[in-house]
């Protein structure tokens, strides 16, 4: 049976991280309509920065994937969710990979500066910790490397805000930021729980492989602590968004005690993935149709 060849642009995309793109696209959403809320802009005023904070975002997003793809093909080659990769099945070759992912660094960079330097400063950053820090230095160091690998995944909905309003020290964008950075451990503690032996045979250094489901749900219960209270930090702009955030991090903690204790680890684990996700699209889109309303009304 004859396998259809994928075609030049799926080769790219599945480089890029797609996947990984639209996820960070609505938090930048988030970040860059509540700015234009806060401060009372139109969005025909906007509209300019709002389409290159987009297509800036989804290059310098794409490059950190394809930087990330490039320098882990020997560790993707043992894990199944990530043996048929490009870079790993040679769809792509090295120099393709390198120049497409220096090609959109450079024009992802390059539109963010037409909106704010300080967006895309945010935007080189953001590359820049998930390439050196993360991916080249802690993931294969540290069992801390999910906590190093946060900063980048987080900076989305700083460069949303950035690119409409140069001043990133509103409480309410620093409580979405850090909501951003909290989230990711609970999620990716629940992904490595359910590939623990492919991270494991990989030699990678996560939580759960290293020192196992009790300390992992120790930790993740912190993290989630910590996020009820940061949850507060909306509350500077609107009541509405702190409850909601308020009642999905409970929510949250409730369903990691309450797992736990009741399922086995496989189960309790993917509960937490798929609620983290409901909780990142919830939040993040409430945000952004609270902040439309408010803009329009």
């Amino acid at each position: 049976m004859k396998t259809t060849k994928p075609s030049k642009l799926d080769i790219i995309l599945k480089t890029i991280k797609t996947g990984i793109i639209k996820s960070n696209l609505i938090t930048m959403f988030a970040g860059m309509t509540l700015a234009i809320f806060t401060y009372q802009f139109s969005i025909l005023e906007k509209l300019p920065d709002m389409v290159l904070a987009t297509f800036g975002s989804i290059l310098v997003i794409g490059a950190a994937g394809a930087f990330n793809n490039l320098y882990d093909r020997e560790i993707d080659s043992i894990m199944e969710r990530t043996k048929d990769r490009p870079t790993v099945t040679g769809e792509i070759s090295f120099n393709a990979a390198l120049w497409l992912a220096i090609l959109m660094s450079v024009f992802g960079i390059a539109l963010l500066a037409f909106t704010t330097p300080l967006a895309a400063l945010l935007g080189f950053l953001g590359i820049f910790f998930y390439v050196v820090p993360y991916t080249m230095w802690s993931k294969r160091r540290t069992i801390y490397n999910t906590e190093i690998g946060s900063i980048s995944g987080a900076m989305p909905p700083l460069i949303g805000w950035a690119a409409i309003y140069p001043d990133i020290t509103h409480p309410a964008i620093i409580g979405l930021f850090i909501v951003a950075v909290i989230w990711q451990m609970p999620h990716f503690y629940a992904i490595a729980i359910r590939r623990h032996d492919e991270y494991k045979a990989a030699g990678v250094p996560m939580l759960p492989v290293v020192k196992g489901v009790r300390r992992t749900y120790i930790q993740t219960n912190v993290y989630l602590v910590i996020m009820i209270a940061i949850s507060v930090l909306l509350g500077t702009l609107s009541i509405g968004l702190m409850l909601v955030a308020l009642l999905l991090s409970i929510i949250w903690l409730v369903l990691s005690i309450y797992g736990y204790h009741k399922m086995v680890s496989e189960k309790w684990a993917k509960a937490m993935f798929i609620y983290s996700l409901i909780h990142m699209t919830v939040l993040f889109s409430t945000v952004i149709v609270y902040s439309i309303i408010g803009i329009l009304f």
